[in-house]
C-alpha cells in the first residue's frame, strides 16, 4: 500500500533532511506543510522539488481550517511532526510565537489527524488501524545535567526556557491522544542537531560565518555549557525507525552520544577551517566571549539506550566526522551562511 504522509515543517532544517532522505527510497506520496518562516526555505527542498511523489503547501499549522481541510482532501494516513519555533533566545523576546505554533499548532495537526482516523476513543475507522503520528521533540524539555549523568524516557521534565516549556507542553498534549483516544502516536527526543540545511542563526552555522567573515566569534558565557551532538542524518535515520517500528504510546530518546563542551566546538571548527581556507593566523583568534543568555542550561546528555536496544538504530557519525561533512557543505553553499 502507498502512504499518504503528511510532513510538518519539511521545509526546515531537519524536516527537509528527512524528506530528502525518505524520498529516496520510495513511492508513498510526500506532502510538506510549510510556512516559510525565517527558518523554512524551499533551497532546502530543491534535491526533491522535481519528484513525481513530492508536494509542497504553504501554509501554517495554526491555521485550523487549512489543516482540517488538507486531512479531508489528502486522508494523509502517516503524519512527521517537526513545524515548531525552536530558537531559543527568539523564546525569550518573542514567546508569544512558541506558545502558538509548538503547542496549538501541533494541537490542530493531532486533532485532525484523529477525526480523520478514529470514531471514536480507541475506535479506528476502517483501514486507519496501521495509521502513524510521530511527533519530533527535543532533549530541552528535561532540564538541565549537572557533570554527570543522562537523559532518559524516564526523566522528569523541567523545562526552563520558553521553547522548551512549549515543546513539553506538546510533548503532553501527544501523550494524552495516546492515553485518552487510543491514538497511534510515537513521540521523539533528540539532542543537538547539525549538518546541512541548518538556519545560519544557529550555533554552528554562526561559527563558520563569523569565522570566513574574519569578525568575532561569539562564545556565551565561558563557552564550558555541553551539548550531545547529533548528525541530522543520523536523526532522521531514527525518526523512520521510530514511525515504522516504535511502539505505540512510547518516547524514543535519539542521541549521538557526543558530547562537546562549545568551546571545542569553536576550536574544532577552527583547526579544520585553518586547513581548508588557511589566512596567516588561526580562526580561533577571533572567538570572542560574550555575556551568557539567560537560563542558558548547562549541559544535555541524552542516554540512547532504549532506541539502540528496541529499535535497533545507532548513529553512524562521530561528532569530528560529521563536523568535516557539514564545513565542507557550508563551504560548498556559502550563500546559505549570509
Amino acid at each position: 500500500m502507498t502512504n499518504k504522509i503528511l510532513i510538518t515543517g519539511g521545509a526546515g532544517f531537519i524536516g527537509s533532511n528527512y524528506v530528502a532522505y525518505v524520498l529516496e527510497d520510495t513511492q508513498d506520496e510526500i506532502f510538506v506543510l510549510d510556512k516559510l518562516t525565517y527558518a523554512g526555505d524551499l533551497k532546502n527542498l530543491d534535491v526533491v522539488s522535481r519528484l513525481p511523489n513530492y508536494h509542497f503547501i504553504e501554509g501554517d499549522i495554526c491555521d485550523v481550517t487549512l489543516v482540517s481541510s488538507l486531512f479531508e482532501k489528502h486522508q494523509f494516513n502517516r503524519v512527521v511532526h517537526f513545524a515548531a519555533e525552536s530558537h531559543v533566545d527568539n523564546s525569550i523576546t518573542n514567546p508569544g510565537a512558541f506558545i502558538a505554533t509548538n503547542i496549538t499548532g501541533t494541537f490542530n495537526v493531532l486533532q485532525a489527524a484523529y477525526k480523520l482516523w478514529m470514531e471514536g476513543p480507541n475506535l479506528f475507522k476502517e483501514g486507519c488501524e496501521a495509521n502513524r503520528f510521530l511527533h519530533v521533540s527535543t532533549d530541552e524539555v528535561y532540564g538541565t545535567l549537572g557533570a554527570s549523568g543522562l537523559f532518559t524516557e524516564e526523566t522528569p521534565y523541567a523545562p526552563n526556557s520558553p521553547y522548551s516549556a512549549s515543546k513539553a507542553s506538546s510533548d503532553f498534549i501527544v501523550r494524552s491522544y495516546y492515553h485518552t483516544y487510543g491514538m497511534p502516536v510515537v513521540t521523539t527526543n533528540c539532542s543537538n542537531n547539525y549538518g546541512p540545511n541548518q538556519h545560519k542563526e544557529k550555533l554552528i552555522p554562526t561559527i563558520i560565518r563569523k569565522a570566513v567573515a574574519g569578525e568575532p566569534i561569539p562564545m556565551y558565557g565561558d563557552g564550558k555549557n555541553i551539548r550531545d551532538w547529533l548528525y541530522v542524518r543520523d536523526h532522521c535515520v531514527g525518526i523512520k525507525k521510530a514511525i515504522d517500528t516504535g511502539k505505540l504510546g512510547e518516547t524514543y530518546n535519539i542521541g549521538g552520544r557526543n558530547e562537546r563542551e562549545n568551546l571545542y566546538i569553536a576550536h574544532t571548527i577552527c583547526k579544520i577551517l585553518d586547513t581548508l581556507q588557511p589566512k596567516g593566523f588561526s580562526y580561533k583568534e577571533q572567538i570572542t566571549f560574550v555575556t551568557d543568555r539567560p537560563g542558558h542550561d548547562f549541559r544535555y546528555a541524552i542516554d540512547a539506550t532504549k532506541i539502540e536496544n528496541e529499535l535497533g538504530w545507532k548513529a553512524d557519525e562521530n561528532f569530528e566526522s560529521g563536523i568535516e561533512k557539514t564545513i565542507a557543505w557550508y563551504l560548498e553553499n556559502s550563500e546559505r551562511l549570509f
